[in-house]
């Protein structure tokens, strides 16, 4: 079935996290610091450390499952120590308390952000809107956020360029009206050999982002192509109902991702370049 929508992630896929969160880890960890009331600066290295030689078992504990690899960028390394570091130090026992401290510390750090495209980001995007496609992005962030770097960037048909911000893809819920594929979707995918954890897949209110954009395009996830540069936040989901997806690989990808998306066969890519998005539509 050929392509007839595309969504796209915002944060790793066409920017340079490195270079962009360099402003957001400052502000965060002076946040965090403030919020214990402790110096953080051995307690964070330290926890930081464990979140890499544990890849394949640790992440973003919520409720206790783990819904995104700790290691995949600088904002999910900070989420993740911060909650550890909060119980280390007796401030966050309390999980729905703790994850508000740190939801609230992270909004107010990812508005100092910088902005870093990636090289090729402006021509694909202006690609992508040109092949006269529904292009949407679905993202973590805040929708003016992302609306305003885009405005920066802006590549030729910036207008047709939509948004749908606070996606909340790493929560674990049922979307709040039923809907048949998304009961169709198994809870967790195993990928045995790579990873000692189950990917969980039932994200609601991520399906519910993603079933407006197929409400307002008149499509299908069999018709929609889904790029984004971590598998289990932004395409382990869409997987599962049925669409197409490039894994944007970074330079840390975790081998369970290249295995999630290798089973896949023909419905699923791998590159390190936005370009290998524009090769899908081909």
């Amino acid at each position: 079935m050929a392509i007839a929508c595309v969504v796209l992630d915002f944060d790793g896929t066409f920017t340079d996290v490195a270079a962009e969160s360099a402003p957001f880890l400052r502000h965060f960890r002076q946040g965090l610091a403030a919020a214990v009331g402790e110096d953080l600066e051995s307690a964070w290295e330290e926890e930081v450390a464990a979140l890499r030689a544990g890849w394949d078992t640790l992440g973003w504990d919520l409720g206790g499952r783990v819904v995104a690899p700790a290691t995949a960028d600088p904002y999910l390394t900070a989420t993740c120590a911060a909650h550890r570091i909060m119980q280390r130090f007796g401030k966050g026992q309390d999980e729905a308390r703790r994850s508000e401290v740190v939801q609230t510390l992270y909004r107010e750090a990812y508005a100092h952000s910088a902005t870093a495209f990636k090289p090729e980001a402006k021509e694909v995007l202006e690609a992508l809107v040109a092949t006269g496609l529904p292009v949407t992005v679905v993202t973590n962030a805040h929708t003016d956020l992302v609306e305003k770097k885009l405005d920066q960037l802006a590549p030729r048909g910036r207008e047709k360029l939509k948004v749908s911000g606070d996606a909340r893809k790493f929560l674990l819920d049922a979307p709040d009206a039923s809907d048949a594929r998304f009961t169709a979707v198994p809870e967790a995918q195993t990928l045995d050999g790579v990873l000692r954890r189950p990917v969980y897949l039932r994200r609601g209110r991520y399906f519910e982002a993603l079933k407006r954009v197929w409400d307002a395009t008149g499509t299908t996830p069999e018709q929609t192509l889904v790029a984004g540069d971590i598998y289990e936040l932004d395409l382990a989901l869409p997987a599962a109902l049925g669409a197409h997806v490039q894994l944007v690989a970074r330079d840390n990808v975790l081998p369970y991702e290249l295995k999630a998306v290798e089973l896949l066969g023909a419905r699923g890519g791998v590159d390190r370049s936005l370009h290998g998005v524009l090769a899908r539509l081909r």
